[in-house]
């Protein structure tokens, strides 16, 4: 059975369709106070997969502590997480004396509710896998960089493809996997960050006048580097600018300031439902789930 909540219908139902098994949803009820009461299917078979991405992470976080300790007593005894978007992954250190390094807790956290967690490119900057914060091979990172590269490469003719541009070094991996299947070349610019909306981004001595470029990235949340980084291909007369995300998280008029910084259009995956979403990882979950079993 797959186990998911109303607010991620469209990906629960494309998603159950690939796995060819029973969906059922999590009823949710939020009381006055803040607190939350969760209502399951009375009755689980032994294997449940639960679809809860951590977008809004604070509230889901208690859903899955909650979610996940009824499944068990209602039956589920191999209980898979498919978290398409993992929150709390960038802190992977104390940067300052009494800091909580959340990625080792959080994923903790859902290491003690399921027996495997499947995301899609977490934010990791100092480790290679998740196995480092995960013990026993229970957690698996899938990359829908590919995927984005297909759908780049659909958009212009075969003998005109754009260049793609990470507009920072940890994007370099997003770079090279879509470009990898599709002959989409692609550069990586240098940034500077002084504090959460305080970005410089500096792109390499290559010349660019006239190209259509994309810039690709694993999560924007603010659109703050992506607006630097567009503001500096400008400046190297490229001929148009488009964006393509695995996780579109676009808080408050991220969207707008996208668009007043020249930017065409914004592409993602549904690991993050937005209106910008075009490409389903439904088909690399369902795979992903189908090999752990």
């Amino acid at each position: 059975m797959l186990l998911a909540f109303a607010d991620e219908s469209p990906l629960a139902h494309a998603l159950a369709r690939e796995m060819d098994c029973e969906l059922a949803f999590v009823e949710t009820h939020r009381f006055p106070d803040g607190e939350i009461r969760l209502r399951l299917p009375p009755a689980l078979p032994p294997r449940v997969v639960m679809l809860r991405g951590l977008q809004q992470p604070n509230d889901r976080l208690v859903q899955l502590l909650l979610a996940g300790r009824t499944a068990r007593e209602l039956g589920a005894r191999h209980l898979t997480l498919a978290s398409p978007y993992l929150a709390y992954m960038r802190q992977d250190m104390a940067f300052q004396p009494g800091e909580a390094v959340s990625q080792r807790i959080v994923v903790g956290f859902l290491g003690s509710l399921f027996d495997r967690v499947i995301t899609i490119d977490p934010h990791l900057h100092r480790i290679a896998s998740l196995d480092e914060v995960m013990q026993g091979s229970r957690g698996v990172a899938l990359t829908a960089a590919p995927l984005l590269g297909a759908w780049i490469a659909s958009q212009w003719p075969a003998d005109s493809l754009p260049l793609l541009v990470g507009p920072d070094e940890e994007a370099e991996q997003w770079v090279r996997a879509a470009g990898e299947r599709t002959g989409l070349q692609g550069l990586v610019c240098r940034k500077t960050r002084r504090g959460d909306r305080d970005v410089t981004v500096e792109l390499p001595a290559q010349d660019i006048t006239g190209r259509d470029v994309v810039i690709i990235d694993d999560v924007a949340s603010t659109g703050h580097t992506i607006v630097q980084a567009a503001a500096a291909l400008r400046e190297r007369g490229v001929a148009s600018i488009d964006v393509a995300v695995v996780h579109a998280l676009f808080g408050g008029d991220a969207i707008e300031r996208l668009m007043q910084a020249g930017i065409r259009q914004v592409w993602s995956t549904d690991a993050v439902p937005h209106s910008s979403n075009v490409v389903t990882v439904a088909p690399l979950l369902a795979r992903a789930i189908a090999d752990c079993d």
